[in-house]
């Protein structure tokens, strides 16, 4: 099995048509949800970019970095810092600055990480992500560990014109799925890009890519900083969508659950990061809302019937819930996108 199938970077016919049907299903959801279960979607979009984000460090280029939220959280701070408390910020100059923030950090901290290899590596991307968090949590100007409200949606105006509102629940639901397809349209195309390809060869044999006289740190650090921007773009939906932003945005945990996500759909073509992040959102839910059993309140726990989920999945489905799809339709060629 070529490398590439192994990685699932290719998608079966069936799974292309299932990703068109979910594509379709998101589309016609406002029409039959209510507001409180749109507004949970829109959250799971905004995991799914996040994830994808990471997907692009973690399943092509082979980089396991623990501080992602860090990027993550950043934007959702430049949004609060920029947005005055009596008015909107206008959405044309708000995003581009806050994916920019979180892209120089990135750009700055993987000056330093992509050094590193292997374990050294996810410490030090830890290291960093723990930094920016205590900065942020011990710091009272920058919010301390009470975090920053964000009073206002971004505006959308454009010279008095406005061609949507973002306080629409509607309309910022379709303004997020419109960044998870356009940022799963571009982290594909970019997967078969000739960058995309040097990517894919550092994760599989960096000395022999080295050998072949690629830059490979110039690739690792262009990757880096590309996926702290786009886990900068999701940072700042999920601002504009909870009007809160706090430290916990930044934490391990918050780097861990997507790292999870993407285990769960399986690594390498961003559409599994997409259904990581739903399945983990949709099993969180479940697993909190568990009935206490006696004494034993089942629900409280739900770390410990997730944890033993993940390993579960890591024992009979290693290529995650779309390694599933691949095993039932083998033999089946796949097609690039």
């Amino acid at each position: 099995m070529s490398a590439p199938r192994a990685r699932l970077e290719t998608l079966p016919r069936g799974l292309q048509a299932a990703l068109a049907l979910g594509l379709l299903a998101l589309l016609s959801f406002p029409f039959v949800g209510s507001d409180f279960y749109v507004q949970m979607v829109a959250r799971m979009m905004i995991l799914a970019i996040f994830a994808m984000s990471l997907d692009l460090l973690q399943g092509v280029t082979g980089l396991v970095s623990l501080g992602h939220a860090a990027y993550f959280g950043l934007a959702g701070y430049a949004l609060a810092f920029i947005t005055p408390a009596g008015e909107p910020a206008s959405l044309w100059w708000t995003l581009p600055v806050a994916v920019a923030a979180s892209a120089l950090a990135a750009l700055v901290i993987g000056f330093f990480v992509v050094r590193t290899h292997g374990i050294y590596f996810i410490m030090v991307t830890m290291a960093f992500a723990q930094m920016v968090f205590y900065l942020f949590f011990d710091n009272k100007v920058l919010g301390g560990s009470d975090g920053l409200y964000i009073n206002f949606k971004p505006d959308a105006a454009i010279a008095g014109w406005l061609p949507f509102d973002l306080e629409n629940k509607l309309s910022f639901y379709y303004f997020t799925l419109f960044f998870l397809v356009a940022v799963y349209a571009f982290l594909r195309r970019l997967l078969w890009s000739p960058f995309g390809r040097a990517l894919a060869g550092i994760r599989i044999n960096e000395h022999r890519m080295r050998a072949m006289g690629f830059g490979t740190f110039g690739y690792k650090l262009a990757a880096f900083t590309l996926a702290g921007a786009l886990a900068g773009l999701a940072g700042y939906l999920w601002g504009a969508q909870s009007g809160y932003v706090n430290p916990e945005l930044m934490g391990f945990h918050m780097s861990a659950h997507a790292i999870m996500m993407v285990i769960l759909g399986g690594m390498g073509n961003f559409a599994g990061a997409i259904v990581g992040a739903f399945t983990f959102e949709l099993l969180l839910d479940l697993f909190k809302d568990l009935p206490a059993i006696g004494g034993f309140d089942t629900g409280k726990h739900w770390q410990l019937w997730m944890g033993l989920f993940i390993v579960a999945l890591i024992v009979f489905a290693p290529r995650g819930l779309l390694g599933l799809t691949q095993r039932s339709s083998k033999g089946t060629s796949g097609e690039q996108p």
